[in-house]
């Protein structure tokens, strides 16, 4: 019998749960209690919601336990490490019976995230035992030509994830017939968007299957260098690299004659990010590598022509990179036998929002947007109705609850106003403010926008004045029609990616939520979000007197004794929703007004 495996989801959104001390309680009780099973990290297991999550693996199968406290650990070790008890009532997946919980994974294809949250991300014994490495190893064995590899890297129809989407094996093969002494490759891991953290959960779960990618990439165009552009404020990400470069490096991995060869020389660092979410665009990023201020340049010359410190230089994210070696190692069919025609493989989104399931998830292109907000993250949130979905992040766009059968490719979410993005997927419901989204995240691009030309760093500082001005019942209904306009112009004219998709969330707002831009314009904002538009009222056959709102306000602003009716004194109000949070539902007595009513 082999020995029971303990397994702690440890990536950020574990450990923020409380994994760290989940982790270190079992360590404790391994130490002290002599029992015979074996404790190890992994990544990030994918159920955010249900964090933190450990399981155990036995001669029996493996059971996935969930919302693990220290409670619960004790009781686990008790019922099931020693009497071999499972407890069905913690367990939301398990390889012996179904659970509730299937349906978060049922209709999930791991590509990218095949070893995440089974290996532990700091030990490179077990990507190798999953079969790490094999395939750079038969390409250097084999001596596979470069333009074998590329090709088939375009058989397998993959594009970039990025945001971009375009073809992985063009720009490859751009690179590759662009002759010259010096290349790179470079990962693209400055993950920036709101909401999105696909990036930052792959590196921090499998940082191995990246550099495999980097290395098959730099083999198929010739690069002998490389880097990984890496956030600062990913430290963990940044850790587990760390370690996997050393331990690629100790394994003759990386370095000089790379797995024993005579030939094949390629290294990497990482260069940490500043976190400017401009650096994400690809010239901008070269520029700050380069030691001068993170800027974008004009295109053409392309990277892959003329990129770091003007070498032919390919860049792909972390998600790209992370499937190359699944390609090569299982064929392009096996890869391209997912998706639709123009978009193969499989998408990783961050789930989050007014979602019940929320988490990281692999799915494959063309799987419809109902499908991932129903049936993988378990619908809305409190039983509220689906508004919308937002997909790409501050460059993407507000899909409508109306749309929710559009299928997941490239082209259907580029046909709504949306795009792909790199794979945020922010879900709204009801109380969310369209009009107040759209300030949220131009909010986000104007601040971030680096300046360097006039119709992003003019334009979407006009947007967010008008947009400023209709949440605050400021604006006329004209002022739709100027916003419009201005937010085609700084997509047509702006210099690169940022501006020319600073406006998506703007323009896809008005196109499907025209009604709440008038609404506002009128004084009343639906969701009752925007402060200027509504106010709190104690509904005063409701009240009874308990003083709970008037305790819970922090300016004073509710007067009333207790067992007697309340008010709100709206000069004072701040309109902070505390006594509308605080007021027991059986009361219901607080209520919130927007418009004439």
């Amino acid at each position: 019998m082999e020995k029971t495996k303990i397994l702690v989801g440890y990536a950020s959104c574990g450990i923020a749960a409380g994994a760290k001390n989940v982790y270190n309680l079992l360590s404790d009780i391994q130490k002290t209690e002599d029992l015979q099973f074996e404790l190890k990290i992994t990544g990030c297991i994918g159920m955010c919601y249900r964090e933190p999550l450990i399981e155990v693996i036995d001669d029996t199968g493996s059971y996935l336990y969930c919302e693990v406290d220290e409670k619960r650990v004790t009781e686990i070790i008790n019922k099931h490490i020693k009497n071999q008890e499972p407890i069905k009532d913690y367990i939301v997946k398990t390889s012996i019976f179904k659970t509730d919980d299937d349906k978060f994974f049922d209709k999930q294809v791991k590509i990218a995230l095949r070893n995440c949250g089974i290996i532990n991300p700091e030990n490179i014994d077990e990507y190798i035992e999953q079969g790490g490495y094999e395939a750079i190893k038969q390409i250097l064995k084999n001596k596979i030509p470069q333009e074998q590899i590329i090709q088939e890297v375009l058989d397998s129809g993959i594009r970039g994830r990025g945001g971009g989407g375009f073809s992985t094996g063009l720009k490859w093969k751009i690179a590759f017939n662009t002759k010259t002494d010096v290349k790179y490759v470079i990962c693209n891991a400055d993950e920036g968007d709101p909401g999105a953290f696909m990036d930052r959960s792959l590196l921090e779960s499998d940082p191995h299957s990246v550099l495999e990618g980097m290395t098959i990439g730099a083999y198929a165009i010739g690069a002998q260098q490389g880097l990984i552009y890496c956030r600062a404020e990913y430290p963990l990400a940044v850790k587990r690299l760390n370690i996997a470069i050393k331990q690629a490096r100790e394994n003759g991995f990386l370095g000089e004659n790379c797995f024993g060869t005579e030939s094949f020389n390629f290294d990497l660092h990482i260069k940490e990010g500043a976190g400017a979410f401009v650096c994400g665009e690809e010239t901008a990023l070269i520029t700050s590598v380069e030691g001068k201020r993170g800027v974008p340049k004009p295109r053409p010359p392309f990277p892959a022509v003329s990129g770091l410190y003007n070498k032919p230089t390919v860049i792909n994210n972390v998600e790209t990179l992370a499937n190359i070696p699944y390609v090569i190692h299982k064929g392009w069919q096996e890869f391209a036998k997912y998706g639709t025609e123009k978009s193969k493989g499989t998408k990783i989104f961050a789930l989050a929002g007014k979602i019940n399931h929320g988490g990281l998830v692999e799915v494959p292109m063309g799987i419809t947007i109902n499908e991932i907000i129903y049936e993988i993250g378990g619908g809305i949130k409190d039983g509220k109705q689906f508004k919308g979905v937002q997909l790409g992040g501050p460059s993407g766009g507000c899909i409508p609850a109306y749309l929710g059968d559009t299928i997941i490719d490239f082209d259907s979410l580029t046909a709504t106003g949306a795009i792909m993005g790199s794979g945020g997927m922010v879900v709204m419901d009801e109380t969310t403010c369209m009009v107040d989204i759209a300030k949220f995240f131009l909010d986000f691009t104007q601040k971030e926008s680096c300046g360097k030309c006039v119709p992003c760093r003019l334009g979407t500082k006009q947007m967010l004045n008008i947009l400023t001005n209709i949440t605050q019942n400021k604006a006329k209904e004209e002022d739709i029609q100027i916003l419009e306009v201005i937010a085609k112009t700084v997509k047509a004219t702006s210099l690169c990616g940022l501006g020319q998709t600073a406006p998506n969330p703007v323009l896809t707002t008005i196109r499907y939520f025209l009604d709440e831009y008038k609404d506002h314009i009128n004084g009343k904002c639906t969701a009752k979000v925007c402060k200027d538009l509504i106010r709190f009222n104690i509904i005063e056959d409701k009240c009874p007197g308990c003083h709970i709102c008037f305790k819970s306000c922090p300016v004073n602003a509710i007067v009333g004794k207790p067992k007697e009716v309340h008010h709100i004194i709206q000069d004072k109000c701040t309109k902070c929703r505390m006594c509308y949070e605080k007021c027991p539902p059986k009361f219901s007595a607080v209520e919130i007004l927007s418009g004439k009513n």
